[in-house]
């Protein structure tokens, strides 16, 4: 059973940050009980004699949080009737109203966590969203034990990072900041070490490697984590993964277990994500993503090879909002975006995040594949956050429409698209192409997902307004040899890339 637990109010779940530099980092006295030769012959430490130096080193910089939120009592929550002293019925009553609401309702909510100091002179803490979302109160306590007050500066809920500030000032702390690495150089095998607040315990420390990289598991859009076998457990959430150079290289954020403790799968964000997210959030006091304004798709091998691209890679646009910065800029659906400023886009999911890390208004070239051949557009980034406001996130439908006949290669019958179809089906008036009547059982088209009531607006970036378009064009990329043809599919208003098969003799 896949199970991923994160935070919330209620209950303390473990968080994990994986950061990892081999570079620049500050020097530790951790000695090496064996080496071995890298591929550039560096001799590097591969097993550290002790992680006791790093470790107490870093250890002052991470801090426990503990947040306390407001209660919402029920309107129909029976208040404690009066009773006479030493009643019986007291304690029954009291009862009842603890197994009622499972805690007095007059107590908070409240929420442990992990952070670490990043500004020693301004007195800024990194955690996650979650260990301090909807917080009245937030109290931070560092390795001597010393507790005070936070402010929180703002939040991110799409990466779960938060960022807190205490008075530097206050005499009875020794404020000591860490600093970020690469985690883009991070290597799996490589060490790591997590310091935090494990189930409210107070500081420890674990020791593991990282276990994978990139890993996606559904809690975000941007979700890049790096996976560490490093103890991560409810109380993690927010504190620092560390590199053998003292570097954080991630901030532990979730772990994946049966039970709700560790089972040696712990994510962490990494530094390289992270940190421009806590940038944007100090400097406006809440994230300013950079927006192309695009909904994307993988690039299969099919259709890869349906628009003349040698290999599948890139991310295809799918569609493009009518007031954003790729239309301004000529982009258009089924092109394939391949760079951005000599940037490779190796898959569609990296497409966002990278986008989302450039500043707002900075122009940009990309480089996308259309017709065979590449193309290069300026663009001049947009801002998420003020497309999402003006609700232009939502995407649009492109025009294009048409008629109908029974394709039987592809396992889908057509129709023209025409008043009556587009009543009963509640397709727009502006929305032009071919209307899918039909669809056979185990066909081509049914194992791809197509079905009735689907438009058909391009095939091969043609568009197509009668169902003799439609088998025109398969016939001819089925003459030229080709094995697929890229539909672009209306579906319910979402545009979609669909590579169908076209099924020769010899096969």
């Amino acid at each position: 059973m896949r199970i991923i637990h994160v935070a919330s109010a209620m209950c303390m779940c473990s968080f994990f940050w994986a950061y990892n530099a081999q570079e620049g980092a500050a020097k530790t006295d951790v000695t090496p009980s064996t080496a071995i030769k890298t591929q550039n012959t560096n001799t590097v430490p591969m097993i550290p004699a002790s992680f006791a130096d790093l470790a107490e080193q870093l250890s002052p910089s991470v801090v426990n949080i503990s947040s306390t939120q407001k209660m919402v009592v029920p309107q129909d929550f029976p208040e404690m009737p009066q009773f006479p002293e030493d009643s019986p019925f007291e304690d029954l009553f009291k009862d009842f109203m603890e197994r009622r609401g499972g805690r007095s309702p007059s107590l908070p909510a409240a929420a442990l966590g992990s952070g670490f100091v990043i500004d020693a002179q301004k007195g800024y803490i990194v955690t996650n969203n979650h260990v301090v979302r909807d917080a009245e109160d937030i109290h931070v306590t560092f390795a001597n034990d010393v507790t005070i007050d936070a402010k929180l500066i703002g939040m991110d809920e799409k990466t779960d990072i938060a960022i807190l500030q205490i008075d530097a000032d206050n005499k009875d702390i020794d404020l000591k900041a860490v600093t970020f690495g690469d985690s883009d150089i991070l290597r799996v095998g490589d060490w790591t070490l997590a310091i935090g607040n494990p189930f409210g315990l107070g500081g420890s420390v674990t020791a593991g490697i990282v276990s994978a990289r990139a890993r996606d598991i559904h809690s975000g859009p941007y979700d890049d984590y790096i996976q560490t076998d490093a103890s991560i457990n409810r109380g993690n959430s927010g504190g620092p993964l560390f590199n053998l150079k003292g570097e954080v290289i991630g901030i532990n954020t979730a772990i994946y277990s049966p039970t709700g403790g560790s089972v040696g799968i712990g994510f962490s964000i990494p530094s390289a994500l992270a940190e421009p997210v806590i940038d944007q959030i100090i400097k406006y006091g809440r994230t300013r993503r950079g927006w192309l304004g695009v909904r994307v798709q993988r690039v299969t091998d099919e259709i890869a090879e349906a628009l003349g691209l040698e290999r599948a890679s890139g991310a295809l646009i799918a569609s493009v909002n009518d007031d954003g910065p790729a239309r301004k800029s000529g982009l258009e659906a089924g092109d394939i975006i391949l760079e951005i400023n000599d940037q490779t886009i190796k898959e569609m999911r990296s497409l966002p995040r990278i986008i989302a890390e450039y500043d707002v208004e900075t122009k940009v070239e990309i480089v996308y594949w259309r017709d065979n051949k590449k193309h290069r557009a300026n663009v001049t980034i947009g801002e998420l956050e003020e497309a999402e406001d003006n609700g232009l996130i939502t995407p649009k439908p492109s025009p294009s429409e048409d008629t109908g006949v029974a394709v039987e290669m592809m396992g889908f019958t057509l129709k023209t698209l025409d008043n009556a179809l587009r009543s009963q089906f509640n397709i727009s008036a502006h929305t032009k192409g071919v209307f899918i009547s039909d669809v056979t059982p185990l066909s081509e088209a049914a194992k791809k997902g197509l079905q009735k009531g689907n438009v058909i607006v391009e095939i091969n970036q043609q568009p197509v307004t009668k169902a003799k378009n439609v088998v025109d064009i398969i016939n001819k990329a089925k003459t030229n040899g080709r094995r697929s043809v890229l539909l672009l599919i209306n579906d319910d208003d979402n545009m979609r890339f669909v590579a169908l098969r076209i099924k020769h003799e010899d096969d």
